[in-house]
């Protein structure tokens, strides 16, 4: 049984074949700059040279042609043809309170995505673009929806409810959902093997940071708070989101700027975070390397991040009663050990004791690493994600009827997959 798993972004669109009889990767890559011109795709296939391809794509439905264009291909590609493929597992981003678990996608299900796009603009629409395209490609197979928001469903009433009248939460679902769930669910199960433990007896404050940040207290295997909330605007500072703000700051800008509603939450969204403050980067290593050559508000980028980490951990260990392990993860968290240093300054007296040789010596995308001290009380890890394979279990689950096992098993993954070296 071979899956396809799309995640499918505003510009790009990653994809992975997955070989479930074997459990090996047959073949990932990604197609960027869809929509916005100068688009290509990379293509990756164990054992092989990394085929790369430059290729038109205004828009995601060509993109997805592109990718089953190169996964057939007789040169480069991996299966005979797309007949090979038993079913496509999509990521979405945000599933509102409707959707709580992974579910094959119907007309009513797709419009049940389309009537929460609001709740996550920069995500929700490229999702629904995705999965529109590859039906249309390979309309006789199923397609799963995988949802970003479901493994945060765990959380108590007093975590997710906003003080706020409570009939916008009863009536316009106005409550803390929580983002990157699979990468969290992925990396803290990681996190308990590395530590020796079951899931069930470990507390860990995973911190997923790319050009999106969240982060996420796990308590026993359960999320049980999380740093994004109704949208992926709240929480940390991140590339273009400007993260936890007092909420009359807008209110107060629109009076006096003449913004529309519209237009200050594009700020909100696409102008501010990392963006915001250095005026012209989010992309941290520039900002890092602009830092070293004396530019003052990328040095205070840095250190207002690094500082809002810091405080999101402390807040976390408070709430599930201390923590075994902390885990960074995605792009920044695994390839910045500048930002994961400052982060973690100063919390010695928590257990957290950073080796620091060992962490400047970490900067690689395929390799799980311990960067705490051997005495340290808390573990540090950074930990690789791997939220295709979080796609292609829950895919198999629901495909072969045993999905109610497979979230009994803390929601994802078979025991084989936790303990693989």
């Amino acid at each position: 049984m071979d899956i396809l798993a799309l995640n499918c972004g505003s510009s790009s669109l990653k994809y992975q074949l997955f070989d479930w009889k074997k459990k090996e990767i047959i073949a990932k890559g990604m197609v960027e700059r869809v929509t916005i011109g100068d688009s290509y795709i990379i293509h990756e296939v164990p054992g092989r040279e990394t085929y790369r391809e430059e290729y038109e794509c205004h828009d995601h439905h060509v993109a997805i042609h592109l990718i089953i264009k190169t996964l057939v291909s007789k040169e480069y590609g991996v299966v005979k043809d797309m007949s090979q493929i038993s079913a496509v597992g999509h990521r979405v981003v945000h599933g509102g309170e409707r959707f709580t678990r992974s579910v094959l996608i119907d007309d009513g299900v797709l419009q049940a995505i389309k009537d929460v796009q609001h709740l996550a603009p920069l995500h929700n629409p490229p999702n629904i673009a995705g999965i529109e395209a590859a039906k249309a490609v390979l309309p006789d197979v199923p397609h799963v929806a995988i949802f970003d928001t479901a493994f945060h469903q765990t959380m108590p009433p007093h975590a997710f409810t906003y003080a706020l009248p409570h009939e916008w939460y009863e009536k316009h679902g106005v409550r803390r959902y929580g983002f990157h769930g699979t990468s969290h669910l992925y990396v803290s199960k990681r996190a308990a093997v590395m530590l020796g433990k079951d899931s069930k007896d470990c507390n860990i404050v995973t911190m997923h940071i790319g050009n999106g940040v969240s982060h996420c207290a796990i308590k026993g295997g359960v999320s049980v708070d999380t740093s994004m909330g109704l949208t992926p605007l709240e929480g940390a500072v991140m590339g273009t989101r400007c993260g936890d703000i007092d909420p009359a700051i807008p209110a107060f800008i629109m009076e006096r700027e003449g913004y529309t509603p519209k237009e200050i939450d594009a700020i909100l969204n696409k102008k501010s975070g990392m963006l915001g403050i250095t005026g012209q980067y989010t992309d941290r290593r520039d900002i890092i390397e602009s830092a070293d050559n004396e530019c003052p508000r990328c040095r205070l980028a840095l250190e207002i991040e690094a500082y809002r980490l810091k405080k999101y951990i402390g807040s976390y260990a408070a709430a599930i009663g201390g923590i075994d392990a902390v885990v960074f993860t995605a792009g920044v968290g695994e390839m910045a050990w500048l930002i994961r240093e400052k982060t973690l300054e100063g919390l010695e007296f928590m257990g957290i004791v950073l080796d620091k040789e060992k962490n400047r010596n970490t900067m690689t995308r395929k390799k799980e690493s311990v960067i705490s001290t051997p005495d340290s009380k808390v573990k540090v890890f950074v930990i690789p994600t791997d939220e295709e394979l979080v796609f292609t279990e829950d895919v198999v689950a629901i495909l072969e009827g045993t999905y109610a096992d497979h979230m009994n098993f803390q929601y994802g993954f078979a025991k084989s997959d936790f303990q693989r070296k």
